[in-house]
């Protein structure tokens, strides 16, 4: 039986080219809500499980970290490793934490509202619970302020801490008092399994563990490892040599519970991540995502 050959211009192929053109004409009115529905999708995707912005409302950190400076924060990377001694990290502190939240909030309708879209794509001011601080210790260290040269005490160590401003560290001669970090004194502190001390780097302002208590590893929300606002204070957020030189010496030693258990897997939402890229470039060809695969010459 003779096949009957579909005529030119009107077969399945010439359909398909027709129909993709169709949608290539999508006016830009059309297609912009969608790829900024993508892109915040993306955001809050990239917020959530890898990177966050934090700002920076009171002096503890000065002169490392002023007020007003914006930091990335990586949140995975406790998910792969412990912290180390020296890094400056984000967490929420325990209900026995006082905010130190200096600057006034405004509470008009579009200010919550501006701070409820920032804090969704990562870009908003800490919570009253989150602290930035730097880590001293880790689980099983003693630490104790001070030798005779007026440094803290790691292991019976004293730390040359080279980022604390001149004036910026607390009264040597003040006697210490556990309900307040006023003094620089302390009485020596055995970090528990699975905490950590911290402490801010203007020791006259900080309130930290010195007199709140360590913090659990757990409550850890990420690493800041850069400064990126404003533009002319950019740079990374390294770990000083004081501290790489006492790790070269001194190992941190892995105990049990250290790592901090999250409630999701973010390698899940990663993985997604090409998927989601995906679908925004097909949403803007105007091609259907399920469709958008290569045939193979027969």
């Amino acid at each position: 039986m003779r096949s009957v050959e579909p005529m030119e211009g009107y077969g399945p192929a010439s359909r398909r080219r027709s129909m993709v053109r169709r949608r290539k004409e999508m006016p830009l009115w059309q297609e912009l809500p969608l790829l900024l529905v993508v892109a915040f999708c993306l955001a809050v995707l990239i917020r959530t499980f890898l990177v966050q912005a934090f700002y920076i409302p009171s002096g503890s950190m000065e002169n490392t970290l002023l007020v007003k400076d914006r930091v990335l924060v990586n949140k995975v990377i406790y998910d792969m490793r412990d912290p180390v001694r020296g890094e400056i990290v984000v967490f929420r502190g325990d209900e026995n934490w006082t905010p130190e939240v200096t600057e006034p909030v405004s509470n008009t309708f579009a200010a919550k509202l501006g701070r409820t879209i920032g804090d969704l794509v990562g870009v908003s001011r800490p919570g009253e619970r989150d602290f930035i601080k730097r880590v001293i210790g880790l689980p099983g260290d003693k630490i104790a302020c001070c030798d005779a040269k007026g440094r803290i005490t790691v292991n019976g160590v004293g730390i040359d801490e080279s980022y604390i401003a001149d004036g910026f560290n607390s009264d040597l001669n003040q006697p210490p008092n556990p309900n307040q970090c006023t003094s620089r004194r302390f009485t020596e502190v055995v970090v528990p399994a699975g905490e950590m001390f911290v402490m801010g780097d203007h020791r006259q302002v900080s309130q930290d563990a010195r007199c709140q208590g360590p913090v659990p590893i757990s409550n850890i929300i990420g690493r800041a490892f850069v400064i990126v606002w404003p533009s002319n204070r950019f740079t990374s957020l390294s770990v000083p040599d004081e501290w790489k030189a006492f790790a070269a010496d001194h190992p941190t030693a892995a105990a049990p519970g250290t790592v901090p258990v999250r409630e999701n897997d973010p390698a899940t939402e990663i993985f997604a991540l090409p998927f989601l890229l995906s679908a925004a470039i097909s949403a803007r060809s105007g091609l259907p995502f399920v469709t958008r695969r290569r045939r193979l010459p027969s």
